[in-house]
């Protein structure tokens, strides 16, 4: 038995479309984003799933937007967008979606109660990239961050249980979504920049006399520029003020949920450090956390989470699962 079956037989998921269904969103899910995958393989396996179907929705927009294949328009994919929203508001009003990460991504959603304003936000942002090529501020990057990142902390949330009111907890999960995907576009600069957009705050890179030019020469050499340098090593600090602030809300976690996040926090906080340790140069490597230090991060929590999992007692007034 595969651990995607067993982990659909713990849920108790026994349709054989939807257990497919599942299936797809963990691919995605393994296939795009194998940090946070790593580490929800300390959870216990009846809550994997509904984390696999809202990454895997997440993954699976994200690559509608950045990986349309050969000869895609924008026109085209505007479309693409449009025909998905039809379809996720088909999902959530109750209907039977056609695609099937959104028939999983439905289930979840009704299993966990939780909103659709989650998604259409999240709509909102994956449109952005469309249009939008660079930020003014933190503040214009927020907006989009929003919807690209917060909100999928938020959705997560209920999924992963609580030992205080969900909306206590809700600040931490946004705050630790903005910190993961502000983590993201400082390593990947060079990659977004090739798409096009740039989403490190303009204010910020002109304060350390850095245009999108010189970040273009920089990612078309492979090499890196003091001036540069400097303006990473503030997003840096800017970055680690988010993950600041999403720390407090691990403890707020339900125990079996807490050593998944804890490790997905320590291997993303894990790349600033290998960021900084590069002198800032994002340029001529794609900065990852290594295969032995995502083990030995991963073995320690799983054995947090098996001693959680293992310690019976009565569920707390606020525990939500």
């Amino acid at each position: 038995m595969g651990a995607g079956t067993a982990e659909l037989d713990a849920a108790g998921i026994g349709t054989e479309q939807l257990r497919g269904d599942y299936l797809l969103c963990r691919q995605l899910h393994a296939r795009h984003g194998r940090t946070y995958f790593t580490a929800t393989r300390v959870l216990p396996p009846e809550r994997r799933p509904g984390v696999h179907a809202l990454y895997g929705f997440a993954r699976w927009v994200d690559d509608v937007v950045d990986e349309p294949g050969p000869g895609a328009t924008a026109g085209g994919i505007r479309a693409r967008l449009d025909a998905i929203d039809a379809d996720l508001r088909r999902a959530l009003s109750g209907g039977a979606p056609h695609e099937p990460v959104l028939r999983a991504l439905a289930h979840t959603v009704r299993r966990h109660r939780l909103p659709p304003e989650y998604f259409t936000a999240f709509m909102r942002s994956m449109r952005m990239d469309l249009d939008t090529r660079s930020y003014r501020d933190l503040d214009h990057l927020r907006e989009y961050m929003y919807g690209s990142a917060a909100v999928i902390g938020l959705q997560v949330l209920p999924v992963l249980g609580t030992v205080v009111p969900r909306e206590e907890a809700a600040p931490h999960a946004a705050a630790l979504g903005e910190a993961f995907q502000l983590t993201n576009f400082l390593r990947d600069v060079a990659e977004d920049l090739g798409r096009g957009r740039l989403y490190l705050p303009a204010d910020v890179l002109a304060a350390h006399g850095v245009d999108r030019e010189l970040l273009e020469h920089c990612a078309r050499t492979g090499t890196s520029d003091p001036r540069a340098a400097r303006a990473l090593a503030a997003l840096v600090e800017v970055n680690q003020g988010f993950y600041r602030r999403a720390e407090p809300g691990i403890a707020m976690l339900s125990p079996v949920a807490r050593p998944c996040v804890a490790t997905a926090f320590r291997l993303y906080r894990a790349i600033l450090d290998e960021i900084g340790a590069a002198g800032h140069d994002v340029w001529s490597t794609r900065h990852r956390v290594s295969e032995v230090r995502k083990l030995a991060a991963a073995v320690p929590a799983l054995a947090r989470s098996l001693i959680a999992r293992s310690v019976p007692r009565p569920r707390r007034p606020h525990e939500y699962v």
